[in-house]
């Protein structure tokens, strides 16, 4: 037991910058699942998941280094802003027609998801579901 421990300690330990440049919690749990069950199988595969899935999570789908830049980018867009009566937060589902959704440029890392400005905010959705996924603070 004491050498399991050890044992993915190590590999977590070895994970961490390749987790670190997942992009949000889904990302960074499968990529961190995939990396742990290479260096210590199904174990490996469990303890890389989920720090995987908190570094993802600390680091949201741009990526903390990403978010001013990408403001800066959108404030020079001058985007319309989307008025919503409702509170605004990750997991919220934006209406399918009053919303523009525009495409995050590539170099910014999140080409799967698009971006829109909501009560003066930039937010990320997912394409297909329109789920705010990160409010880009």
């Amino acid at each position: 037991m004491k050498r399991t421990m050890i044992a993915l300690t190590v590999a977590a330990g070895a994970l961490f910058p390749a987790i670190a440049s997942a992009q949000g919690v889904v990302g960074g749990a499968d990529q961190g699942a995939r990396e742990g069950g290479r260096a210590a199988g199904p174990v490996g595969a469990i303890v890389g998941g989920t720090v995987g899935g908190v570094v993802g999570g600390v680091n949201g789908v741009l990526g903390i280094d990403q978010r001013p830049r990408f403001r800066t980018y959108v404030a020079g867009q001058h985007r319309a802003s989307y008025q919503y009566r409702d509170n605004l937060a990750v997991g919220v589902v934006l209406p399918a027609e009053g919303v523009t959704y525009y495409d995050v440029p590539a170099e910014y890392g999140a080409s799967n998801y698009r971006y829109t400005v909501v009560n003066g905010r930039t937010v990320l959705v997912e394409p297909g579901t329109r789920r705010i996924v990160e409010i880009v603070e």
